[in-house]
């Protein structure tokens, strides 16, 4: 293999362990911090709901977040004995990463007749990937961990192999979509355009 490819090949490598380490990070965050965060939000919408005199539709929309609550508090609750777990995965993972790193100044430096030992180091960490990855992760943890990647960690040696752009790798294609659909519903539920094609939601009259 030439230093080129080899540099394209720890780069792409990088990038899989690097994410893979934030996302279990996310994953662990989120089981760890979700709870408080239903509980204070609970709290809030309780203490709303006493100070205010509520018409219907707000009571509804209360009782409606109470539930949602409920069942995302549930849903978290699958992965609190795992979430251990989550957090040493992701350590071993950042360690193969700066491992990495380590591997890529080392290609860049040496001669092309001594490469035959850094793929085989590069084998051996994508070995070592494999084994510690787990695939279960919980919702959103793809969003959270984008930004853990690009926006809190040094990239800067996988960008001069992968070029990253912005709206192809540093926003997850699902969260365009989900804002895409959100901006196309209160555009068509906005007072001028929504009277004229008769598509006023209930909460929006």
């Amino acid at each position: 293999m030439k230093k080129d490819e080899l540099l394209k090949h720890i780069a792409r490598t990088a990038y899989n362990v690097g994410f893979g380490a934030k996302k279990h990070f996310a994953t662990y965050d989120i089981v760890q911090k979700a709870p408080g965060l239903i509980s204070f939000f609970s709290l809030g919408f309780g203490i709303f709901g006493l100070v205010f005199v509520l018409n219907e539709f707000l009571v509804k929309l209360l009782s409606a977040s109470f539930v949602l609550l409920g069942i995302v508090g549930l849903y978290i609750s699958f992965y609190d004995k795992k979430k251990d777990e989550y957090e040493k995965i992701g350590i071993e993972l950042t360690k193969l990463f700066n491992k990495l790193g380590k591997l890529y100044s080392n290609v860049k430096d040496a001669d092309e007749n001594d490469l035959v030992q850094y793929e085989q180091e590069l084998s051996n960490i994508e070995v070592q990937y494999y084994e510690n990855c787990k695939s279960d992760q919980i919702l959103f943890s793809d969003w959270y961990a984008h930004y853990k990647f690009f926006w809190q960690h040094q990239i800067d040696w996988i960008n001069e192999q992968k070029e990253f752009t912005f709206l192809r790798d540093k926003i997850p294609l699902s969260f365009s979509l989900v804002a895409i659909i959100i901006l196309i519903v209160l555009i068509l539920n906005s007072n001028i355009p929504s009277k004229a094609c008769g598509l006023v939601l209930p909460w929006f009259q």
